[in-house]
């Protein structure tokens, strides 16, 4: 009976490390040949999905609750956050407007869906010729907005690089730093 908990102890293990292991950002890729329009800002929603990584990586029930104060947000909340403004980008690229309405998802359901939205958003930039005619639309109080592309490097790209290092000092301050090792310098991790 114990090799029969044993066996399937090492089987969720696996399991849970394989998952883990297809969530992309890990580590930055290589670097592209030449500076574009589009690869800059691929280059950017790759810094963004490595710091979303390492940001949300191995948080407890305890740092997604914490909040600093009674008004502020909770690293959970946050992540809510972070996970909407990856849907307002991937929303423009397939021409279809944002209401800002989101189903309940549980942690590992935004952390997935952030990473793979950002992991889509590069594919669509590689395939997008001209971000000219990929505009950012939204309904926000019954009130359809139109703005250019522009307006999602300021508005929801650099809010979600913003959030992100939010979900880091709050897991510091819940006392759950970092884990060692992360550079977003050079986009690798020392283990």
């Amino acid at each position: 009976m114990k090799n029969v908990y044993a066996l399937l102890f090492a089987l969720i293990t696996m399991t849970m490390n394989a998952q883990q292991q297809e969530l992309p950002y890990a580590e930055i890729g290589p670097y592209q040949d030449e500076y574009t329009a589009h690869t800059v800002l691929s280059r950017m929603v790759e810094g963004l999905g490595y710091r979303f990584y390492w940001a949300t990586e191995l948080l407890t029930e305890n740092d997604l609750s914490y909040k600093p104060s009674e008004s502020g947000r909770s690293s959970m909340q946050t992540i809510e956050h972070i996970y909407g403004l990856t849907e307002v980008v991937i929303y423009a690229f397939e021409g279809k407007q944002y209401d800002f309405s989101q189903d309940p998802m549980t942690f590992e359901e935004l952390r997935s869906g952030t990473l793979m939205n950002l992991k889509k958003m590069q594919e669509m930039l590689a395939e997008n010729p001209d971000l000219a005619t990929t505009p950012i639309k939204f309904n926000r109080n019954g009130q359809d907005m139109v703005f250019p592309f522009w307006n999602a490097i300021n508005g929801p790209l650099s809010d979600a690089l913003w959030h992100t290092g939010q979900v880091v000092m709050l897991r510091r301050a819940s006392g759950n730093p970092l884990p060692q090792g992360v550079n977003v310098f050079t986009g690798k991790t020392m283990r």
